[in-house]
């Protein structure tokens, strides 16, 4: 099945979201978190990120994801709409900006894994950049990427572990303690909402 431009969920998702009782949910997430822009506290989180986890798509259809890493300050959000990041010295392969060449579609997965344990993702259309009056904007770029933002939205973080002090999430299955319930759960904004399981 094929998505129209600006849908979130396709049919998988959503066949899962109904097997989950997760649908309601589901919406309601996408009605209070999901924006088309940057606001000014993701653009200021963003502009403090040392890395990011970028996904990309070949002509074929298959996905890709790689790492990307720089100084704080290496992400600068153009506008509301657009971000720029370079891309530095590699292996050689080309496989992120090659497919960017190829079809476009990006997604960036920002997180950050301390004891303020944060997860930010951003889906967009990329376009590289070669021109020498853009790289000299970044110390060092071979090229840089420009990314006009079609979506943004937070993640739940409670999986994140914390890797400044090693401390597992407690939120991870396993532990000597069952895990808490997330404090999103009991909002308000989500409380008519949840699955039929967290109603027991």
């Amino acid at each position: 099945m094929t998505r129209t431009t600006g849908e979130l969920y396709g049919a998988g998702a959503r066949a899962l979201q109904d097997h989950f009782d997760a649908r309601r949910l589901a919406d309601r997430l996408k009605e209070v978190t999901v924006s088309d822009s940057i606001d000014d506290r993701t653009a200021s989180y963003l502009g403090r990120a040392t890395y990011f986890f970028l996904a990309t798509v070949d002509d074929g259809g298959f996905p890709d994801v790689s790492y990307k890493g720089g100084r704080s300050g290496f992400v600068r959000v153009l506008d509301d709409r657009t971000l720029r990041f370079p891309s530095y010295d590699g292996n050689g392969m080309f496989r992120s900006l090659g497919n960017i060449e190829e079809t476009g579609k990006v997604a960036l997965l920002f997180i950050r894994q301390n004891d303020n344990a944060n997860r930010i993702r951003i889906h967009g259309t990329g376009r590289v950049l070669l021109d020498e009056s853009d790289l000299s904007q970044f110390e060092g770029a071979e090229a840089v990427v420009e990314v006009q933002v079609s979506r943004v939205f937070p993640n739940c973080p409670r999986y994140i572990h914390d890797l400044e002090s090693g401390t597992i999430s407690e939120f991870a299955p396993g532990g000597s303690t069952p895990p808490p319930e997330p404090e999103w759960k009991q909002w308000d904004t989500f409380a008519d909402v949840l699955p039929n399981r967290h109603h027991t």
